[in-house]
């Protein structure tokens, strides 16, 4: 089942989506920008599905025809943009499945919705010419841009579009989300929820990773035995990280909270706002040992080294200058 009220958060959008829907204000152009992961595909699939909605009342209905066939997947006026090549998508993909398509009208629906996900992969060309069709759209054309970044499409883009911005869902959110849904228990709900810094599906996706429990107790480890290991331990910890099959920003995102905790605890001496409350007495010793000079140059620190990899800086040497900072200062 999937209607408005089963996206988590995003109130300003559902409330925007849902008067359109009810007054027949509906835009030719909308823009979702969010995080990987926010859920912006869902939030497309649910209104698109209610705007071909045939039913009464609460749309979607998730109950006639055409919600149906949206639910499966096959509905016949809601076309998603594909593109072969991974890193872009071309002015070819664009003039063969949205210019050459939309004059078309639609089979037997209100609208002709398109879904392109990743817009921000379109190239200047492709852009150019998906501005030909929304400068002059047909009266049943509906585009939906999906993007991570807003910046990356052309003002004149911009400009025909309402743009909707996702927001971090709040921590508690996320985890009544999780605890309800996937019955994750309290403790490893609230330290997925504080990872996913308000994304919903990655902290769906670390809550069911087997990977991240594996990845947290490695990083757990090395924060408590770093200040004692050798260079060779260190590679060996480094090569073990590039091992798993996760993002390495999901380690250093560990790293980073579980400083955040000795820093909380350090100025208040109050264990129960901890994340990583089970850890309790090492973060206690870690904090009575380091200075606030200290943590915050370990944060910084793991804030470079994320930037660094984001930046396809060496993986080992961005680690290994990492933890020589941690063994100094933390």
């Amino acid at each position: 089942m999937a209607g408005f009220q089963d996206i988590i958060g995003q109130e300003q959008i559902k409330e925007h989506l849902r008067n359109a829907i009810s007054t027949g204000k509906i835009s030719h152009a909308y823009i979702i920008e969010g995080e990987r992961f926010a859920g912006k595909e869902y939030i497309a699939q649910i209104f698109a599905m209610a705007l071909q909605c045939a039913g009464e009342g609460e749309k979607p209905c998730q109950e006639c025809r055409s919600c149906r066939q949206a639910l499966s997947g096959n509905h016949m006026d809601i076309i998603r943009v594909v593109h072969e090549k991974p890193g872009s998508i071309s002015v070819d993909d664009i003039r063969e499945q949205v210019n050459g398509n939309v004059a078309i009208k639609p089979y037997d629906n209100p609208y002709k919705i398109y879904i392109i996900n990743e817009a921000e992969k379109m190239t200047a060309q492709a852009q150019n010419a998906l501005l030909k069709t929304l400068e002059e759209p047909p009266a049943y054309a509906v585009i939906l841009l999906l993007t991570g970044n807003v910046n990356a499409l052309l003002p004149t883009i911009l400009s025909r579009c309402v743009v909707l911005h996702m927001k971090p869902v709040s921590d508690a959110l996320v985890k009544e989300f999780l605890m309800n849904q996937l019955q994750i228990p309290d403790y490893k709900a609230e330290v997925c929820a504080a990872f996913a810094r308000g994304n919903i599906g990655k902290a769906k996706h670390l809550a069911v990773s087997e990977d991240f429990e594996q990845i947290e107790e490695e990083a757990l480890s090395l924060l408590k035995y770093i200040r004692e290991m050798d260079v060779n331990e260190m590679s060996a910890a480094i090569k073990k990280i590039g091992d798993y099959q996760m993002d390495a920003g999901d380690y250093l995102d560990i790293l980073a909270v579980w400083y955040r905790d000795v820093l909380l605890f350090k100025a208040t001496k109050d264990a129960n706002h901890l994340i990583f409350r089970e850890e309790f007495q090492n973060i206690k010793r870690v904090a009575a040992r380091t200075s606030y000079e200290g943590i915050e140059s370990v944060l910084k620190a793991l804030s470079r080294a994320k930037k660094r990899l984001e930046a396809n800086v060496n993986f080992e040497l961005t680690m290994e200058l990492l933890f020589l900072e941690i063994q100094e200062n933390g």
